[in-house]
Order: C-alpha cells, then structure tokens, then sequence
C-alpha cells in the first residue's frame, strides 16, 4: 500500500493552495468515480483570535462495489492537523477526515487545502478550509453591509467558482446576512440558464446569516470566462442589482485514452509575451502570436479572454498538424494609465497538454 501511494504522489504530484477570499460552505459533492464527500470545502466563517484552534469534519463515503482506502492526507501548511479513517472503506460504509487549524498566527483571511490520496483514483481530491479570522468579534452591519441589497447583506455581489470541465457541474456556497428586524424570503428571478441559486435557511431569521449555494451547470457551446447572473427578490420584492457568478470552462480530458492524448494538438507559440515598448497614450498597438501545432490534430483556440477591455481580438487561426497558427490582438492605449502596463490573454484550447494557455501584452505608456 506504500508503495502504491508513492507512486501516486510521484504520478500526480503535491498540489498546492491558492489564495482565493470568497466564502464557502459544505455541499454534498461527487469527487470522483465511486468515492462521495459530503463537502469540499470547509468555511468556519468570521473568527476571532480569541476563539482559539477550529476542527471541522470532512465524510467520506463508498459508494462502488469494492474496497478503497485513504491513503493519505496531506495539508498545505504546518498550520493544520490532519487524522482520517486508516482501515479500508467497504462498499456503503463511511469514514472521515478532520481537520484543526490552530489559528494562532493572528487576524488575517486563509486559505488552507487538504490533498487526499484514495485508492482507485487517478487524482489526488483537493478539500479546502476558509475563514476570516479578526482581531474582535464584529457586528453582522460591518461584515455583510458593505454590498448590501435592502436588508439583504453581502460582502460582495461578484463570486468566482474554480475552474470547471466542460460537461460537469460545479457548486459553491457564500455566507450572507438578515441585517433587518423581520425575517427575509429570498427567491430569485431573470437567472441565466447555466445558473441556480438558492439560499439556507429561507427565510432568514431577523438578524442572522444563511448559506447561499449558487451552482453551474456547463453549455457545450460556452468556453473559458463566463458570467452568469441572477436577480434577487426580497420578501417578493424585485433587487435592483442582479448577483454575478464568474466561471472558467475548460474541455474536459478525463475520458480520453492514452492515444488520444498522444494524438492531440499541441502548441508551441514562438513567444509568450508581447512588448510594445514604449508608446505614448493615444498610439495604436497591435501584436500577432504565432504558434506551431506540433500535434497530431488541429489545434484550435475555442475562445480568448482579454484580462482588460482595452485589449481586443482581431483574428484568430487554428492551425492543422505542422503548421502555423496565430491570434493578433489590438490595445486601446488612449484609456490606460500611464506607467508600465502587463495584461493577461487566457486562451481555452483543445490541446490536453494545455488546454489553458496564457499569454501576456507588456510595455510603457508615457
């Protein structure tokens, strides 16, 4: 068992956190194949530093017809404490995995992950842990009144997901208040069709928080940055301002064979970043990146997604094996600031060796 786990982690590779704010709480998610989590991630919400070390509980549960075990658990900083279920995990029978952050490095928001290594599975499961931790408990005015809608509190009216494979389904959860006297019935309108939202407990008590869980479901004609809203009703009374969810659609890699991967399209762009020098506000910039498909199957770019609107897409082409392909790109200088400028271009491929590819626009204004 060792030393099958090794050659995971050698295969797979130690997965690290990033840093992301938005709040989340537990839903019940497939990991992957028969392997079910209650949640993938934890959100012990606004802390304190007086509360002292936080545990959550993570299940985990078989649902297939043989034997798995958790091999291991790996938590991203010294910060955490981790113990799990050892003995194997028979068809229908759960374990668990908890989880302490010690929470005694003072106030400031993070961002911890589990990396779970079972067996039968080609990935690593990734589970996270959020909080905010303050230096004083605060009222539910100052952590929720700064987007608020009505009596409806919110940090914020913009969420991200992670990344999400074409075909799949992704939810998460943010944590939102009551700031009234009354209780609040939530429901929502004018959803895009990609999105639900909904909100727990509904209605709100009178001055209390509730989870909301928004969830995304892909469009196969939908890649890489996407927005989906939705509006609110309070108490049957239409918000005016719609929440927004942004995802990032990638295709999806997981059921191909080892040839199809072999098979694939693969870029090479002869330079990742483009710098114009030195121009002044005002002065037309435009840049071509060039790539060579070294694959064995067209490469094609299904969309681009401009980090800033001044940056602009004006002509992409695919590239058949062996060939060139290129996607030029015009920058409105007139509106940027003046200084050095760096701006992202994120390309959504159908390479499986990267199917995400960015590129970068650089230079001085003056």
């Amino acid at each position: 068992m060792r030393t099958l786990f090794w050659s995971l982690i050698v295969a797979a590779g130690i997965l690290s956190c990033g840093s992301r704010s938005a709040n989340s709480a537990p839903i019940a998610v497939l990991a992957e194949g028969d392997v079910v989590f209650d949640k993938m991630v934890h959100d012990f919400g606004d802390v304190s530093v007086s509360d002292g070390p936080l545990t959550c509980t993570f299940t985990v549960t078989n649902n297939g017809t043989e034997p798995v075990a958790i091999f291991e658990v790996v938590s991203s900083c010294g910060c955490t404490d981790v113990t799990w279920t050892r003995e194997p995990l028979q068809p229908g029978k759960s374990g668990t995995i908890s989880a302490t952050f010690r929470n005694e490095d003072g106030p400031f928001p993070f961002d911890k992950t589990l990396t779970v290594y079972v067996s039968g599975q080609r990935k690593p499961v990734i589970l996270r842990l959020r909080g905010v931790v303050h230096e004083q408990k605060k009222s539910l005015s100052e952590l929720y009144g700064a987007q608020k809608l009505g009596d409806f509190g919110l940090k914020t009216r913009e969420f991200k997901t992670g990344t999400i494979r074409q075909g799949h389904t992704i939810s998460e959860t943010a944590t939102v208040a009551n700031l009234g006297k009354k209780p609040l019935e939530i429901t929502f309108t004018d959803a895009s069709a990609q999105l639900k939202m909904d909100v727990s407990p509904n209605p709100i008590p009178a001055n209390s928080t509730a989870t909301l869980t928004y969830t995304v479901k892909t469009d196969p004609a939908l890649y890489g940055k996407n927005a989906y809203t939705a509006v609110p009703v309070l108490n049957g009374r239409k918000a005016q301002a719609p929440l927004t969810v942004w995802t990032m659609t990638r295709e999806n890699f997981d059921e191909w064979t080892e040839e199809q991967r072999n098979n694939g399209s693969m870029p090479m762009f002869e330079t990742s970043t483009a710098n114009f020098g030195a121009v002044k506000a005002g002065d037309p910039v435009e840049f071509t990146f060039t790539c060579t498909n070294k694959g064995k199957s067209p490469f094609l770019i299904y969309k681009a997604d401009p980090e800033l609107p001044q940056l602009k897409i004006v002509e992409i082409q695919n590239a058949e094996p062996g060939k060139k392909g290129s996607i030029r790109v015009s920058l409105d200088t007139s509106s940027l600031g003046k200084g050095e400028t760096v701006i992202m271009l994120t390309l959504t491929t159908n390479s499986p060796l990267r199917p995400i590819v960015n590129l970068f626009v650089a230079g001085e204004i003056r």
